[in-house]
């Protein structure tokens, strides 16, 4: 077995063992978007942030990585649309010359059942959730190739289980999964490695739009094991663990990370 150096040693014990990286979340200024902005920054990233329309809140989490001593970039953009991703990962070369870490925590909420789901909602969801990411990786791959990288996605439960009102987001939720599968293998000749963190019931913004919200609160407290909702915290240390070398035998996997919610998990 290799010796482990001191200089990594020391890198893990202050932890900033990702001294020097740069890191982009999409969805960055809000729920776990946001804890992940910060746990990278923690971990010694420079970190930079896309966000769609609240400049404030993106600023607010600029601020909180500028207080750590990390520097920040701020982004606005939409993620449905594929210029304006190309003009992120322009962006990002500019400012830092490099891109080692890309989180894809950009969302749309739509909780509509089959009937009242419509096309239009539906190829939304898609683009925002699953076609996105898979124009992000393909800029990321580009700014990685010479350096390695880590690529992490956020999924759901709703990928793998039924929940109510949740089919536009189920189906977008699964095709990240299967995209990460297939891109994990592309991808693991230049060093990059992809996979995705799904959670259970997450206490964010997001979840409390979603109906009969306290109903189902209470359900899935009831119904976790470790008795409570997760919380954006517990999402963003599991996306950063797989963002480091200790994780480096994980590739084309989703982490399920739910509090045992899905050992239970009927429907919601």
């Amino acid at each position: 077995m290799p010796e482990i150096s001191v200089s990594t040693l020391q890198r893990r014990t202050t932890n900033l063992e990702l001294e020097g990286h740069v890191a982009l979340v999409t969805g960055g200024s809000r729920g776990i978007g946001r804890a992940v902005a910060i746990e990278l920054a923690r971990a010694g990233a420079n970190v930079a942030i896309n966000y769609l329309r609240n400049e404030e809140s993106a600023r607010s989490v600029s601020r909180v990585i500028e207080g750590i001593g990390r520097s920040t970039l701020l982004l606005q953009a939409n993620v449905g649309n594929v210029e304006e991703i190309k003009d992120i990962f322009r962006e990002v070369e500019k400012t830092f010359g490099r891109l080692d870490i890309l989180v894809h925590c950009a969302s749309l909420a739509v909780f509509r059942n089959l009937a009242d789901l419509t096309a239009v909602q539906l190829n939304r969801v898609i683009q925002i959730h699953s076609t996105a990411f898979i124009v992000c990786v393909q800029e990321a791959s580009k700014l990685m190739k010479t350096n390695g990288g880590k690529i992490v996605a956020v999924s759901s439960l709703g990928s793998q289980r039924y929940v109510t009102d949740y089919v536009a987001v189920g189906m977008a939720k699964a095709a990240v999964e299967a995209a990460v599968r297939y891109l994990a293998v592309e991808l693991a000749p230049k060093g990059i490695r992809v996979n995705a963190v799904s959670g259970g019931a997450i206490d964010t913004d997001g979840l409390k739009v979603f109906p009969n919200y306290e109903a189902r609160k209470h359900e899935c407290e009831l119904r976790t094991p470790l008795g409570r909702l997760g919380r954006p915290e517990d999402i963003a240390r599991i996306v950063v663990f797989l963002c480091k070398e200790d994780s480096s035998w994980i590739c084309g996997q989703t982490i399920i990370a739910d509090g045992g919610l899905s050992l239970r998990l009927l429907a919601l």
